[in-house]
């Protein structure tokens, strides 16, 4: 089988730091691949991932772009699908198409013909209900949980193949460094994953805490500095910029709570690795949870709201805790010690590999291929 894998025009693949859907991509192809799948990667030019082929319009990811005015930007993720499109009408060896851009990857590829196409819905389906309420049939669809799924429109619930956990290549890794004492919040600095929740709760228990991933795109605090400081930069009210200026900010005293802006590759997993626990004091549903299971693999016991996902990853009391409200999350940020990291490990591996994550997705190419 050959697939084209779209991937949009906005971060490398594998990104250099923050990226929730090229860390996908990133981690799905390689499994693919080793299962004789050949894999055409419509990114960026400066992707690295080994594929069959990459295709591309824009040599270096868009993502600083995504903070200008819809009508300087509307353009960007057209031209990258125009050229999938034309890419699909010059060959006749893609068998399908599994696309991970939003709205635009299936509003286009449902009315340009070609190959059966399997769209992955990563984010919040409310978002656009006017076009999840009417998604195009022609195009088949799967989530990244149940949860996600049951809070779909009806007709898209009802038409997409099922759910398919993220997967993390961390789970096939045995990184095991000596536990640290500090506590960690991986990933984007905004207000629906509640950095200020978790730095509030570290504050009151005396417990030391690290915040890690970037804010709006900056990555340091010099970055961030240089918004704040300019009320005329465009960044300067951005909501991102403004929850960390007037929520998170506060707690920061550069010792029993630290921002350490966007951090990759092995610095990254080391300091995850060390923590004592991961917190998740999410403040919306979230739908695919990846960083919660990243810390499974990597043994870190995950502590969170009981929201979104998370209750279809975490078994409470056994690979981490779930609470209900934010006295119960710092009741049970006490009790981390309960929970094995070795049990983690193992749930990591059973259900979070990059290698189940690929058998459920050939499973669905096949299904989808052979509508067709």
């Amino acid at each position: 089988m050959k697939v084209l894998v779209n991937a949009g025009p906005w971060l490398t693949v594998p990104p250099a730091g923050y990226g929730g859907i090229e860390n996908v991509v990133a981690t799905l192809v390689p499994a693919l691949r080793e299962r004789g799948v050949q894999v055409v990667l419509a990114s960026v030019g400066a992707s690295t991932l080994e594929v069959d082929e990459l295709i591309s319009v824009y040599d270096e990811g868009q993502f600083s772009e995504l903070q200008k005015p819809y009508n300087q930007v509307m353009g960007i993720t057209h031209a990258h699908l125009a050229r999938v499109v034309a890419e699909l009408r010059d060959r006749d060896d893609i068998d399908l198409v599994h696309d991970h851009v939003e709205v635009v990857g299936p509003a286009v590829l449902s009315a340009c013909g070609g190959p059966p196409v399997l769209h992955t819905l990563h984010w919040d389906l409310h978002k656009h209900p006017a076009f999840y309420g009417a998604f195009p049939p022609s195009v088949a669809v799967n989530g990244v949980s149940e949860s996600q799924l049951a809070r779909a429109p009806a007709a898209l619930r009802a038409a997409a193949l099922g759910a398919v956990h993220l997967a993390t290549p961390l789970a096939d890794r045995d990184l095991r460094p000596e536990r640290g004492e500090h506590l960690v919040v991986m990933g984007r600095i905004c207000g629906f994953k509640g950095q200020h929740v978790a730095a509030r709760i570290c504050q009151k228990l005396g417990l030391p805490l690290v915040l890690a991933g970037p804010v709006s795109g900056r990555n340091t605090v010099v970055e961030l500095d240089d918004v704040a400081q300019n009320p005329y930069h465009p960044l300067h009210s951005h909501p991102d910029v403004r929850y960390h200026l007037d929520q998170v900010s506060r707690y920061l005293d550069g010792e029993l709570v630290r921002w350490v802006g966007a951090v990759g590759g092995e610095e990254r997993d080391r300091l995850y690795a060390t923590a004592r626990a991961a917190l998740f004091p999410i403040q919306w549903d979230e739908p695919g949870g990846t960083a919660v299971v990243e810390a499974l693999a990597l043994g870190v016991p995950p502590v969170g709201l009981r929201r979104g996902c998370l209750p279809e990853i975490i078994e409470h009391g056994r690979t981490g805790f779930l609470a209900d409200t934010e006295e119960e999350l710092a009741e049970y940020v006490l009790r981390t010690d309960e929970i094995d990291p070795e049990e983690c490990r193992r749930e990591a591996r059973r259900r979070f590999s990059p290698a189940v994550m690929a058998e459920r997705y050939l499973e669905l190419y096949e299904k989808v291929a052979g509508s067709r």
